[in-house]
């Protein structure tokens, strides 16, 4: 191991190397400089002085011959201590060519004094033996061309040169010197050239860089190339200077900031950043949360948007961050927080007093005055001038009084996000140790936010306060000696674990009034309230009351009048728990004040008055009960009020409610008499606000007391007020009645009233009607009428409903009748009847025709019905009309039948027919093959014999049956009966 002497020896032996370059060497001074073979160059230079490129040769043929002798120098045997120290200029070599270039580049220039060319040749060659190789990066893309100062910042940072050794600053300081005084030489000659300048800058960057060159002549340079260089290359400059005022930091970083704030304040939350940052040695919480504040009102009045994005709320959170970190540093103390609380209210106080002092009436010469408000100082171009405030100034040492700042800049302004706000207050006062003022904090913040984020966020904060502090108090007795301290100690701590066990209780009803103060008129939130007190009578009483006071009935939430009935069951029922003295009188006042509330509908106030009524009935006070529904519905003189204008209060739309007539009907039919019933019921009717129930209802009631002639008269009251549908109901019920009642002893007066009823009844109603009618008719007067009616119905009704009453009228007419009389019915029906129901008809009517005999008529009825039946969707119909021609007819019949078929296919031969074929098959494809599987007809068999001999087998109608036969007139016979000899055999060709 060397000794400490021999490595002072070794920096002194490496010292005496410089310096290299200063004074300027020259062949007089180094012999070395100059060879036998460099003569001839020499020689040449002198006869051309003037010619730049002998000059540029004889440079570029120097240094490409050092670079060939440095590739082949061998530098493993340097001590590594040596190239540390000396970097580029460790070998005699490299030493030796910086000198021999430096006399030439010198030489040259006194020459060629003015060329940039020349000179940033030299300064990149000075700069290679002192500061070491650059390091070039590769970039892909370009850069913005004016990018804002925060992005400029960041991507001038990662393009900041680097440089790969270079020289120590204290053993080559003379060569560090050196090059400095050269830069400023090329500037003294170029001072125009940014080029230069930005080369010389880049030189402050360098790790190794000297500090007397770091320091005050760095900031020397940067403001001497502000001054000299053109406006439109500040922006520039400004990067580089603020990148290394951030390098420098301390007092420097500061200024230097501080100047490009006042002219561009786009970096000042990265300026607030520094003064905080962990590697700065001096942090100024102070100024950096006055610029924070400044940025904050800004945002808030429009004046500035945040670079990064973040909104005035956020800036103001980052104030909150840097008060909390730096309680001490920033904020006043409590003290100091009163007096400057209780000067500002004074001040205030009389700021509106002045305010109220310079009201003055409007001058009448045009004179400009002011009305009221304070001065708002304007600069000449219209933009208001900010007054001077000292908590923005960050220059001023003076702390802030962090409680105004929050309640005047957050908590008047986001009323919505006051959960941080509160929070990051109480955290100030924890950390200045004030306790109980942070305790005081925590509580009113809860006693004014508005929403349940904000509430849990300050809860759960306060929450950790206290459990924290109780940790700590109990920390703090198990180390405490002293007796009476450790009982004063455990005294507190009992008082601090029951206010946090009175928190967690208190908790539900927090929550309760966070929501009832966003939203005072909400119902159901009151409601819960009273709950949360349970049997606590005297608070439930207090917050039935208080809630009634606060609600604005016309903003109030559903069930309002809940409220008020509740309230004044709480007194009749003596209490939540019912063990206190029933107080009806207290009841009574609730409820005659609940009926002068102007609620939003009639209907809540209707449901107070019931109420009312029925607490009476409880107690048994029918004729108070009586007395209440009477003040309800007492009718005003001017009965034309529209019952939905809503323009007009509760109270004179109420006579008006059904709910509340219905409520003292059915009052009055309990408790009431006949007559008092039938009043109530006639004044329903005379305001015309009875419904159909009320109608049945009263003539219910009327006939259960033998009223038989009023109950039909309010019937017919009832027809009167109302249209159909409304009217079918009651005409249906007052009909059935009425015929039940007087059978057939009136009945010229049912005829008139099913005539009646009948002459306004629509299509789809008056089935009911007409069976009723006919039933009438056919039990109690003249069957012929009844048939008349029928077939008037078969006529009138509704298109769906005539199938089914002709179905209605043949049965009929064959009962009365007989069959044959049905004929007329059926034709008509096939006139009338939709397609879809003709062919149902069509077989029926053939069935009866078969029945009579009347074979041809039956053939002539299936081939009318069958244009409307497509053999892929009723194969039904064609089923039955073989097996009738099959058993009644002849070939000629069965091939005519055949050749229809085959007709009304192509006629449905369409492409909606045929989608509609395969929607029916589809859907009815499961019963056909049970169909198929079950029956087992001649015409099937018949078709089963014609796949083996070419043609269905086919009898004659005429031909004799055997007894075993179906008919009279013959029928078909199977294979299993007996062979048929008189067989036909028709072929395909001839269908």
């Amino acid at each position: 191991m060397p000794s400490v002497a021999q490595k002072n020896h070794s920096l002194e032996s490496l010292s005496s190397f410089f310096p290299l370059t200063f004074p300027i060497p020259n062949p007089e001074t180094h012999p070395e400089l100059v060879s036998t073979k460099d003569l001839h160059r020499e020689e040449d230079l002198l006869r051309n002085p003037t010619s730049f490129r002998s000059w540029w040769t004889a440079i570029n043929t120097t240094r490409e011959a050092y670079f060939q002798l440095q590739k082949s120098e061998r530098q493993s045997d340097l001590p590594e201590e040596v190239t540390v120290l000396l970097g580029p200029l460790a070998t005699p070599l490299a030493r030796i060519s910086l000198q021999r270039l430096t006399y030439l580049y010198e030489a040259a220039l006194v020459h060629f004094s003015g060329s940039f060319k020349l000179w940033k040749s030299y300064l990149n060659m000075r700069m290679s033996f002192v500061l070491g190789r650059l390091i070039i990066k590769k970039k892909s893309g370009g850069r913005k061309k004016l990018p804002e100062m925060r992005d400029a910042l960041e991507d001038e940072k990662e393009d900041l040169e680097q440089w790969e050794g270079g020289l120590d600053p204290i053993i080559g300081w003379e060569e560090w010197r050196s090059l400095a005084a050269t830069f400023e030489r090329a500037l003294m000659w170029l001072p125009k050239l940014p080029r230069l300048w930005f080369m010389y800058l880049s030189i402050f960057f360098h790790p190794r860089c000297p500090a007397p060159l770091f320091h005050t002549h760095a900031r020397h340079t940067f403001d001497r190339a502000l001054r000299t260089l053109p406006p439109s290359l500040h922006s520039r400059l400004w990067v580089r200077y603020l990148l290394w005022a951030e390098l420098k930091g301390g007092e420097t970083m500061v200024s230097v900031y501080r100047r490009y704030l006042v002219v561009d304040p786009s970096v000042t939350e990265r300026f607030t950043s520094l003064l905080l940052s962990p590697s700065n040695s001096f942090p100024r919480p102070l100024e950096a949360a006055k610029l924070l504040l400044a940025l904050a009102r800004k945002a808030s009045k429009g004046e500035y948007t945040s670079p990064e994005g973040k909104s005035p709320y956020q800036l103001l959170g980052d104030w909150i961050d840097v008060v909390e970190k730096f309680s001490d540093e920033v904020g006043f103390d409590v003290d100091e927080t009163i007096e400057s609380n209780t000067a500002a209210g004074e001040m205030e106080s009389r700021s509106a007093d002045d305010l109220n002092g310079i009201v003055k009436s409007v001058s009448a010469d045009g004179e400009l005055i002011r009305y009221a408000g304070p001065t708002i100082p304007v600069s000449s171009d219209g933009h208001t001038i900010r007054s001077y405030d000292e908590d923005e100034d960050p220059t001023s040492t003076r702390k802030l009084n962090v409680e105004q700042i929050i309640q005047k800049d957050g908590l008047a302004v986001y009323k919505d996000q006051a959960g941080r706000l509160w929070t990051g207050l109480a955290t100030y006062w924890i950390k200045r140790g004030e306790f109980d003022r942070a305790k005081n904090t925590f509580e009113r913040g809860l006693k004014t936010v508005l929403t349940i984020r904000d509430f849990k966020q300050i809860f759960d904060a306060y929450a950790e306060f206290g459990e924290s502090l109780i940790s700590a108090m109990m920390e703090s007795l198990e180390d405490e000696e002293d007796e009476e301290d450790a009982a004063e100690t455990e005294k507190e701590l009992d008082a601090r674990i029951a206010e946090f066990e009175d928190l967690t209780d208190r908790r539900p009803f927090l929550v309760n009034d966070v929501l009832i103060r966003r939203n005072p008129n909400d119902v159901q939130e009151w409601e819960k309230r009273i709950a949360l007190w349970g049997e606590d009578d005297e608070k439930v009483a207090e917050t039935y009351t208080k809630a009634l006071e606060a609600i604005n009935p016309r903003k109030a939430t559903a069930n309002l009048h809940r409220l008020y009935v509740n309230f004044a069951k709480f007194y009749e029922e003596g209490g939540t728990a019912g063990q206190a003295e029933l107080d009806l009188d207290s009841a009574r006042k609730v409820l005659e004040k609940a009926t002068k509330v102007n609620y939003k509908t009639v209907e809540d106030l209707a449901e107070v008055w019931c109420e009312w009524s029925e607490m009476e009935i409880r107690h048994e006070n029918y004729d108070e009960a009586v007395r209440v529904m009477q003040r309800a519905a007492a009718i005003p003189k001017n009965t034309k009020i529209n019952y939905h204008d809503h323009a007009l209060s509760a109270q004179a739309r109420l006579f008006k409610s059904l709910k509340l007539w219905s409520f003292y009907v059915d009052l009055e039919e309990s408790i009431g008499t006949v007559d008092t019933t039938k009043s109530v019921y006639d004044k329903i009717l005379e305001l015309r606000i009875a419904n159909a129930q009320i109608i049945v209802n009263y003539a219910a009631f009327l006939e259960e007391n033998n009223y038989f002639e009023d109950s039909f008269k309010v019937y017919e009251r009832g027809v009167e007020l109302f249209t159909f549908p409304v009217s079918f109901e009651i005409w249906n019920i007052y009909l059935s009645k009425f015929v039940k009642r007087y059978a057939g002893s009136k009945l010229e007066r049912a005829r008139d009233l099913f005539e009646q009823a009948l002459e306004k009844c629509p299509a789809k109603s008056c089935k009911p009607l007409f069976l009723m009618y006919a039933k009438l008719e056919e039990d109690f007067g003249l069957a012929k009428r009844s048939m008349a009616i029928f077939d008037r119905a078969t006529q009138v009704v509704a298109d769906d409903d005539k199938f089914e009453m002709f179905t209605i009228y043949i049965a009929k007419a064959t009962a009365n009748y007989g069959l044959p009389a049905t004929r007329p019915i059926y034709e008509r029906a096939l006139e009338v009847l939709p397609d879809r129901q003709t062919a149902e008809m069509c077989l029926r009517f053939a069935a009866l025709e078969r029945k009579l005999g009347e074979i041809d008529r039956a053939r002539a009825i299936y081939a009318h019905a069958s244009q409307f039946c497509d053999p892929r969707v009723n194969p039904q119909f064609w089923t039955e009309w073989n097996s009738f021609e099959i058993e009644t007819g002849s070939e000629d019949t069965f091939r005519e039948m055949l050749r229809i078929k085959r007709s009304v296919q192509a006629q449905f031969n369409t492409e909606a027919s045929y989608l509609a074929a395969q929607t029916m098959a589809a859907r009815h494809s499961t019963r056909k093959a049970d169909e198929a599987a079950e029956v087992h007809d001649a015409m099937s068999v018949a078709e089963k014999q014609a796949s083996t001999v070419k043609g269905p087998a086919f009898v004659a109608a005429k031909t004799n049956a055997s007894p075993e036969g179906n008919g009279s007139d013959g029928a078909a016979r199977t294979p299993a009966q007996a062979d048929n000899v008189d067989e036909i055999h028709i072929s395909d060709d001839d269908i």
